[in-house]
């Protein structure tokens, strides 16, 4: 049984854990969770990351969720519309995460509630990577109005590390489609096999030492090699950021907001 198949199918474990769905309602998990009503949304409009609108804009495109407790949900979809799992973080009023209260995964409930076997390990994705497929379809929907030797350039894909960021720079930086990996060591070639064939860049977030833009930039080149395609990493943290900001490990959101 596919996570898909779980989250379609049984629905006591969330009730108790994420909200109270009713068992009539077989819409995707992703769907019956869909809200802007979480901490995480509310922060980004009032710290001034997104307007309201914005907010519900980047909040349906990335499908957001919302838990019980007011934690955010941000779900794992691949490029094939399949529901991988869902990450559930909480954050304060300053827009930052909440680092009293650990991230936890649907998985992990499902898997407590006996709802999944115990040794249960989900294949996660890279977040948002379901934009994939609504890119390619709104480009099938364009050539289909052209002649029939036109032919789609492919999307230009922006990676970052945090969720957050893939958010806000959905709305700043619109020409891009924003993914994320979860973390600095979430990034591996694997994720970013889907992307093959497509421009990527990698945006890394900045330290002291240029430790995470080395091994984002090694990834990068192993993919280019493995998969016959560049995948190239902005240095625009590198060359751009203070040492404070460095000590901070600043991403590209810092780097904009601060530096207006």
């Amino acid at each position: 049984m596919t996570m898909s198949e779980v989250f379609c199918h049984t629905f006591k474990a969330l009730r108790h854990e994420l909200g109270h769905d009713s068992p009539q309602d077989t819409r995707p998990m992703w769907q019956r969770r869909l809200s802007t009503a979480s901490e995480f949304c509310r922060a980004l409009v009032a710290c001034g990351y997104l307007s309201e609108e914005q907010m519900q804009r980047a909040a349906q495109r990335y499908r957001l969720g919302v838990s019980r407790d007011g934690g955010v949900i941000f779900w794992q979809i691949d490029e094939h519309e399949v529901l991988r799992d869902g990450k559930i973080m909480h954050y304060r009023p300053d827009c930052h995460r909440d680092h009293d209260r650990k991230p936890s995964w649907v998985s992990y409930h499902l898997r407590r509630s006996g709802l999944l076997p115990e040794d249960w390990k989900s294949e996660h994705c890279l977040f948002g990577l379901h934009l994939l497929m609504e890119d390619i379809r709104c480009k099938m929907a364009d050539v289909s109005s052209q002649t029939s030797s036109f032919k789609p350039q492919p999307s230009a894909i922006a990676v970052v590390e945090a969720e957050k960021t893939a958010v806000i720079m959905s709305e700043v930086k619109p020409e891009y489609l924003w993914l994320a990996t979860g973390g600095k060591t979430e990034m591996n070639v694997a994720r970013l096999k889907p992307l093959a064939g497509h421009r990527v860049i990698l945006f890394p977030d900045t330290d002291e030492t240029g430790e995470t833009y080395r091994k984002w930039y090694e990834v990068a080149e192993t993919a280019t090699d493995v998969f016959g395609h560049p995948f190239t990493v902005s240095s625009i943290l590198e060359q751009q950021a203070t040492r404070a900001q460095k000590a901070a490990k600043i991403d590209i959101v810092d780097l904009i907001f601060n530096n207006p």
